[in-house]
């Protein structure tokens, strides 16, 4: 028996992409981990989260283990709905969806949203694990330079007004990170948030915004583009996540969008919830003082931030640039005429890791020399050593 001759035709395509999570490096033990996009352990709320899981089952017992047995999990969505409210983003309860993660909302959108022939646009670079997702269901792609103020939407109207002069199909959809983008750590400015969203209008686009790291601001928050300021925010999909503002494992995202969108997605997702997980972190949220845990989490990856990019001045070459995060977890380096993926191995060996640029492009070869650094997870020292050590590599290998 072959067991791929029972596979789908629409499944085969994709089974000849690369594997996923095929870009994570290999770390050795003992490696300063400059690669992990993760939150810093400290900031894990673990004695919180404890105490709220206790006091869920004193007052519920056996409900939250049941499928859907505890209240708590529709008081999730309702306090969902108020954290996105602080930030202008009016939306009612038959427009948001919990999904587990954000990625699941991604795979949950494209599943609906695309098929072989649809035309995807999207930064470049961009998040990598959204870039699997979404070659899994399309080969059809329009890829956007990122500078440092984010999307260049100059290129994309350059991009749209060529396909529609030519007669090729137009996008229907743009993937955006706008706020602290993963990989590049940039903002969209307000006016191409804006020229954005007339766009969409012109073309006849949906916007697909992951903001995932939006609330991580240093200095000033930064309206999202589903803000109800904008006239036509019902274009836009918005993913949201609490991986880095509570803890990653927990696998709580969501998507909020026109009621229509929400139904469909929740036709294919079905019971596939947590609701464990959700009832969980639905009484710790109902338990935090919010305000309070995000001043704190500025503040630690504010300070981790300005730390990195002060060393980073101390031990890179001159010729090595990097954009200036206002916000998240990332810091984008470049190095000229270096392929960083080849370089990793002389890193690792030095006791330091990154993620490699190729990884966050369609095409690898774009991102040759670049090189994603995490400030998000590793301790202060860490942080100043593993730059110190990185640097030792670079200034090796641009000699040579």
């Amino acid at each position: 028996m072959n067991p791929e001759s029972f596979f789908s035709k629409d499944i085969k395509p994709a089974l000849k992409n690369d594997p996923p999570g095929e870009w994570m490096p290999v770390i050795p033990d003992g490696c300063i981990r400059l690669s992990s996009g993760y939150p810093d352990p400290e900031l894990i709320p673990v004695q919180d989260l404890k105490n709220s899981v206790l006091k869920l089952l004193e007052e519920e017992k056996d409900l939250p283990l049941h499928y859907i047995g505890s209240k708590k999990v529709k008081d999730l969505k309702a306090t969902l709905q108020l954290l996105m409210s602080d930030r202008s983003m009016v939306v009612a309860s038959e427009n948001i969806m919990i999904t587990s993660g954000a990625c699941q909302a991604i795979d949950l959108i494209a599943r609906v949203l695309l098929d072989d022939e649809t035309v995807v646009a999207l930064e470049s670079p961009t998040y990598m694990e959204a870039l699997e997702i979404f070659q899994n269901y399309t080969k059809h792609f329009i890829s956007i330079e990122v500078d440092k103020h984010g999307l260049r939407t100059d290129i994309l109207e350059e991009a749209l007004e060529e396909r529609r002069k030519n007669g090729e199909k137009l996008p229907k959809v743009l993937y955006t990170i706008p706020t602290f983008q993963n990989p590049t750590g940039t903002t969209m400015t307000e006016e191409r948030r804006e020229h954005v969203m007339r766009l969409a209008d012109e073309y006849d686009f949906l916007v697909i915004e992951d903001d995932a790291y939006g609330e991580l601001y240093f200095n000033q928050d930064t309206s999202p583009l589903k803000a109800k300021m904008r006239r036509n925010e019902s274009r836009v999909l918005y993913i949201g996540s609490l991986s880095k503002v509570v803890a990653p494992g927990l696998r709580i995202g969501w998507v909020a969008a026109e009621k229509e969108f929400i139904q469909a997605l929740s036709w294919f997702k079905k019971d596939l919830d947590h609701p464990f997980s959700q009832a969980s972190v639905s009484q710790f949220l109902h338990d935090t003082n919010w305000e309070v845990r995000y001043t704190i989490l500025r503040k630690v990856y504010r300070a981790k931030c300005s730390l990195m990019l002060a060393e980073l001045e101390k031990y890179m070459p001159d010729s090595v640039s990097w954009y200036v995060p206002q916000g998240g977890y990332f810091v984008w380096v470049k190095v000229p005429g270096t392929d960083t993926s080849k370089l990793l191995e002389k890193a690792a060996a030095e006791g330091v890791s990154y993620v490699p640029g190729k990884y966050f492009f369609l095409n690898q070869e774009d991102g040759l020399e670049y090189l994603r650094l995490s400030f998000s997870y590793a301790s202060e020292s860490d942080i100043t050593e593993g730059v110190k050590r990185l640097g030792k590599v670079i200034q090796s290998a641009v000699s040579d």
